[in-house]
């Protein structure tokens, strides 16, 4: 440990006593309320109390007039009821007893008299002594832990201490063999463990172990199970915390809240600060005058005064997760306080084999299931969707009581989770059932015709989901990174191969079943005049009005141009579509004999795959051209 090293922990701090002032008055003020609450209280009660103080005389004139109904004489007062009740609508009443020759007056005129016991000097203790009582609980489990910084209810004084999870260096279960998928995000991260398991040997040539780490990725990749993984191979404590519980409606509790989970980092160094959900404390700041007091920015501030004011050679080291890296403020961005970004991205085939090899350890797995079959189903999931589809898969093989969880349940689990759930009681009358047969077997082929298509797993008409009457599953053979102009435009005419095989049967009758189609072929369209460059008429530039976000969660899309380069935007995404709707119709008039066949089978049974029926599988037979969009010069 170098001599520099600053350890609060084991320095004295010289404004203890001060603190310790400071509570001691704050302990007078509670009492001080208490017995002013206590007075009040007794105040009120004497005041506002059902029973009516009479005078001894009034007392005595109601005796003479017959009023009283009956008494109850004690040594010192005397308690009643009136047969009437006064103006303010009492009857009771209590009074101090004056004369004690009083029975004989009372028996005179038919009272009925009754003595009672004194309340003794331990009544009278015990009606000041509860209630101090009551106010010190009050006090014990609601002021004092925020007073004394220990841990309790909270109160409103403790709203400034940090609510992150502290788990310490044997509670952390998790290591770098729990995470699959993601080997170059874990590579990076080992640097980190071995700097906090040895910084001296990091310091020796005068390099220091970056201060801040940001993981970047789409939601479910393994972000959180990173972090934990590197304080579980480091064997330190672990401070975990969202960024959205910073943030209160008292201003400057968000501020007061960093500051203590800094301090109890670096009194428990080395340690890892792990923040989720960066994104919702770093939100850029915006540039309204006033914007300074907002509570977020107070907290954004004080968090970047952190960052700066910490020597990373103590051993701490801060960790965050966000999926929204470009709304991120660029201070908390710059060189010195996230210094490096690592991302955490969907994982390859091999990846997706691998988190499945982890997460099949849990379950029985039958034998010969081969898990890259599985992996190369699922394209595009997460680590997290991985982890539901071997959970689905095993309770699949539960439900029909299995001894093992075999491939034929992963992909069931695979169909519930990208079509969803089968709709048994969903009934199709007999001429829908025709329909959504010849628009789902229309899609097959398309995609079994042309070239850089997926090829066809599976076909069906049972419904599924919130509004699927049919689905066409599509198996990749290998992750695709770049997608050529063809490619994009078979694409689009394989979702238009429904429609084209309605309008091929029903005499261009088509049915409202192809809007999805229609507006996912729409958007690759767009797409590729918009932001690939892909019409020779608009030339080779963006048009789109923003960069794209890094999940492309925008609800729409806005171009920059314009009127006459809009109108010539839609001109050209009208093109490509309609290309691609005669690409399907001529493959469809083409393969119109396999389309009858493939739909009276696909009726009978409800259900194809490729080995089903042999027309589905794979021809890659040459696509048809398409015409040239307007403007375009003509194939050579």
């Amino acid at each position: 440990m170098p001599d520099g090293k600053r350890n609060d922990a084991a320095k004295p701090r010289p404004d203890k006593p001060a603190q310790d002032q400071g509570h001691g008055h704050l302990t007078f003020g509670y009492v001080l309320v208490a017995l002013i609450g206590l007075l009040a209280m007794q105040w009120v009660m004497s005041t506002y109390s059902p029973v009516a103080t009479l005078p001894y005389s009034q007392f005595q004139q109601f005796v003479a007039q017959g009023k009283v109904a009956k008494v109850t004489v004690g040594a010192s007062s005397i308690d009643g009821e009136l047969k009437a009740p006064l103006p303010d609508g009492r009857t009771s009443f209590t009074t101090t007893r004056v004369d004690p020759p009083l029975a004989a007056q009372l028996e005179a005129k038919g009272v009925q008299v009754s003595g009672a016991p004194s309340a003794g000097w331990l009544a009278t203790l015990l009606s000041w002594v509860a209630p101090i009582f009551l106010f010190y609980l009050l006090w014990a489990f609601l002021f004092r832990p925020a007073v004394g910084g220990g841990a309790g209810l909270g109160g409103l004084l403790s709203v400034g201490k940090s609510r992150a999870k502290i788990y310490a260096e044997s509670d952390v279960k998790v290591t770098f063999a729990d995470v699959a998928g993601v080997d170059e995000a874990k590579f990076e991260l080992q640097e980190v463990v071995a700097f906090l398991k040895d910084p001296k040997s990091y310091s020796r040539l005068g390099a220091h172990i970056p201060k801040g780490i940001l993981l970047v990725g789409p939601p479910g990749t393994g972000k959180t199970l990173l972090a934990r993984a590197v304080a579980g191979e480091a064997g330190v404590q672990f401070f975990s915390i969202s960024g959205s519980e910073f943030v209160e409606m008292f201003v400057g509790v968000g501020a007061a809240r960093v500051r203590d989970l800094f301090d109890q980092a670096r009194k428990a160094a080395p340690a890892i600060i792990f923040i989720d959900e960066l994104d919702s404390l770093g939100r850029q700041r915006s540039g309204v005058l006033a914007g300074g007091m907002d509570e977020k920015e107070q907290t954004l501030n004080q968090l970047l005064a952190e960052l700066d004011g910490f020597d990373p050679s103590i051993g701490v080291i801060l960790l965050a997760a966000t999926n929204r890296p470009e709304i991120l403020d660029p201070a908390l961005l710059r060189a010195g306080r996230f210094d490096r970004q690592v991302l955490v991205d969907r994982p390859d085939l091999s990846g997706r084999r691998a988190i499945l090899q982890v997460h099949a350890q849990k379950i029985v797995l039958a034998p010969g299931v081969d898990l890259g079959q599985v992996a190369a189903l699922t394209t595009g999931f997460t680590g997290a969707d991985l982890a539901n589809l071997v959970n689905e898969a095993a309770l699949l093989a539960t439900r029909r009581q299995a001894a093992a969880v075999s491939l034929a349940d992963f992909t069931a689990a695979v169909e519930r989770i990208v079509a969803g759930l089968e709709k048994k009681s969903r009934v199709l009358s007999p001429a829908e059932r025709r329909r959504v047969a010849y628009h789902e077997m229309g899609h097959a082929l398309v995609a079994s015709s042309l070239r850089g298509v997926d090829p066809v797993q599976k076909v069906s008409i049972i419904p599924r989901g919130v509004g699927a009457l049919g689905y066409t599953m599509q198996r990749p053979t290998e992750d695709r990174f770049l997608l050529a102009r063809s490619d994009l435009e078979n694409r689009i005419a394989v979702l238009l191969g429904g429609r084209a095989a309605e309008g091929l049967i029903f005499d261009g009758d088509v049915s409202t079943g192809a809007a999805d189609d229609l507006q996912r072929a729409t958007e690759i369209a767009f797409e590729m005049v918009t932001r690939h460059g892909m019409d020779a008429t608009l030339g080779e530039r963006v048009y789109e009005r923003e960069p794209q976000s890094f999940l492309d969660m925008r609800p729409q899309r806005e171009v920059a141009a314009a009127d006459a380069t809009e109108r010539e935007i839609d001109v050209a995404v009208r093109g490509i579509v309609a290309r691609g709707a005669e690409t399907a119709r001529q493959v469809l008039e083409r393969r119109r004999d396999d389309l009858e066949r493939g739909v009276r089978l696909l009726i009978e049974r409800e259900t194809l795959s490729a080995d089903d029926f042999e027309p589905l599988q794979k021809a890659e037979a040459p696509s048809p051209a398409p015409a040239p969009a307007a403007g375009a010069p003509a194939p050579r």
